[in-house]
């Protein structure tokens, strides 16, 4: 899995860091999203895909290997 972020649309409502605290964070300074492991371990999926289904910004993107995009 691969994970990348629009951090220019990150509104900070934080419940990536909520879902997924082991792959991401906020700035202390403005509260945009951070990115702590671009490649997460696979037991972490669900907890990835929750963050981004549940992002109102829209503003992670997910690229599982063999997904069709």
């Amino acid at each position: 899995m691969q994970v990348s972020l629009l951090p220019e649309q990150c509104v900070g409502a934080g419940h990536c860091v909520l879902s997924a605290p082991d792959v991401f964070g906020q700035s202390e300074d403005d509260g945009v999203v951070l990115l702590l492991d671009a490649t997460p371990h696979a037991h972490l999926a669900n907890a990835v895909h929750e963050a981004a289904d549940l992002c109102p910004a829209r503003a992670i993107l997910v690229d599982a290997p063999g997904s069709t995009a």
